[in-house]
């Protein structure tokens, strides 16, 4: 009974950690391809702006920190 209350701390720890780097993986694997606008500027217009590459980065740590303190709020973590 001990054992299996700890694997699944383990699990849960393992799952909200899962949870947290698969959307951030998704959007770095985005912004990772390559796009050409010239061809079509609705490849990724945020390329051409100005603040698209710090943008993504604030995307990032808000969808991390929005997800943190989800977790935080329902005692999962």
């Amino acid at each position: 009974s001990v054992q299996g209350h700890r694997l699944n701390d383990v699990m849960k720890v393992l799952t909200i950690i899962a949870t947290i780097f698969i959307p951030l993986s998704f959007f770095t694997g985005l912004y990772g391809m390559n796009f050409n606008t010239d061809i079509s500027p609705w490849n990724m217009p945020e390329l051409n702006t100005r603040y698209g590459y710090p943008a993504l980065l604030l995307l990032l740590v808000g969808v991390a920190s929005g997800m943190l303190v989800f977790f935080k709020r329902r005692g999962w973590f």
